[in-house]
């Protein structure tokens, strides 16, 4: 591990050899003309979750939004999860609920970055951002589901189960075929239709399925079919997180932050998100799966041995991200001693830390990157270490 380390640290430092090395590539949105490069037999299945999805968009339209948009801010900051369960019968944890049952899409999703402190008018925006009315990004959905799950279960009535149920359909409905979940649904396009670890998000949605699955705890007002639904979702679920895991030279390692909607190829996002592998997103899927199988069976004790033996051998020792001196652009400096730091994205072909800038350049130093985006991207992460330590435990 220290010697891959260090070698990682020293081609870092090496920026007189650094260079532009590709372009990113934009990720292929879910078209019916894809529809033909799908296996014959596969087809149906993709070409009734287009109609789905297209019958949600509908759906979410139908309902006027000419009023001013909900409040931008921390949505999950005022939807607390932490709190003693008879807090969640207080009128204070009622009136939240009621607010994200009034900001429920048609469709059954729920918008981003929307604090939930005043109840939805008539005509009013279901999100802040038109393109994610019904996401996973930022924790949506996911955080509405778990706290009017804590709310039904303080003894709360029939509107937020009814909106419950509808939220955990709409996770259903937008599931892909192959297992994964996009970003957002109904379908938008671009890498929103890309099957999203970034934030997170797909991990959250098998996290909550699982747990309704069990039907235990918060979730023990669950009825026998949509814990079972929950269950089968959760089971293609797995399958697709496992088949994600990108595979070199025999050997399983990371994964990346986005996958493609149909093959679960890696594939990029943002203008400066380029196909690779990720760390932190690796880190969070690995740390779901040793929390989820304490026992893991052989196919997913495989994945995590595979991930964490990556994450070791990618660390990079003795540096620190930080700027040199107040108002400079940030570096990656020498620090013997610091602890281990990990590039946010990896090169899939070679293993090597690469960085993206806004004109979708690729490079293999951070230094060359426009200082807007050197110190406007969380290039370096720490979040590795702490599921290498739970594992070793």
């Amino acid at each position: 591990m220290i010697r891959a380390a260090v070698a990682a640290a020293l081609l870092l430092a090496t920026s007189a050899q650094a260079a532009v090395i590709g372009q990113m590539t934009p990720a292929p949105p879910l078209t019916r003309e894809r529809l033909a490069d799908i296996p014959a037999g596969e087809r149906a299945a993709w070409s009734s979750y287009l109609d789905r999805s297209e019958a949600a968009r509908r759906l979410n339209a139908a309902e006027t939004t000419n009023g001013p948009p909900p409040t931008s801010g921390d949505a999950a900051a005022s939807m607390p999860l932490s709190k003693p369960a008879r807090w969640y019968a207080t009128p204070e944890a009622r009136h939240i609920a009621d607010v994200i049952v009034s900001f429920q899409s048609p469709a059954g999703g729920w918008g981003k970055n929307a604090p939930r402190t005043a109840v939805r008018q008539p005509g009013q925006p279901f999100s802040a951002e038109k393109d994610y009315v019904g996401t996973l990004d930022n924790d949506a959905t996911v955080t509405e589901l778990r706290f009017l799950a804590r709310v039904i279960t303080a003894g709360g009535e029939a509107p937020y189960r009814d909106s419950f149920v509808r939220g955990v359909r709409w996770l259903l409905a937008a599931q892909y075929p192959n297992g994964g979940w996009p970003q957002v649904w109904p379908l938008v396009g671009g890498y929103h239709d890309a099957v999203t670890f970034n934030d997170d998000a797909m991990v959250a949605a098998l996290s909550l399925l699982g747990d309704i699955a069990k039907g235990q705890g918060d979730y023990a007002f669950a009825a026998p079919a949509l814990r079972a639904d929950a269950e089968a979702a959760w089971r293609r679920g797995l399958a697709a997180l496992l088949k994600s895991q990108v595979v070199r030279d025999g050997r399983p390692t990371g994964w990346p932050q986005q996958a493609d909607a149909v093959t679960l190829a890696p594939v990029g996002a943002r203008n400066f998100e380029p196909a690779a592998l990720a760390s932190a997103e690796s880190a969070g899927i690995l740390a779901y799966l040793i929390t989820a199988f304490p026992t893991p069976p052989p196919e997913v004790a495989h994945a995590i041995g595979g991930g964490v033996t990556w994450l070791r051998g990618a660390a990079i020792a003795d540096k620190a991200w930080r700027a040199p001196a107040p108002g400079e652009a940030r570096r990656l400096v020498d620090q013997p001693g610091a602890a281990p730091l990990w590039a946010r994205y990896y090169d899939l072909a070679t293993g090597r830390p690469i960085f993206g800038d806004r004109d979708r350049t690729i490079h293999d130093d951070v230094h060359d990157l426009s200082a807007e985006r050197r110190n406007g991207y969380a290039w370096f992460t720490t979040a590795p270490a702490k599921v290498l330590k739970a594992y070793g435990r």
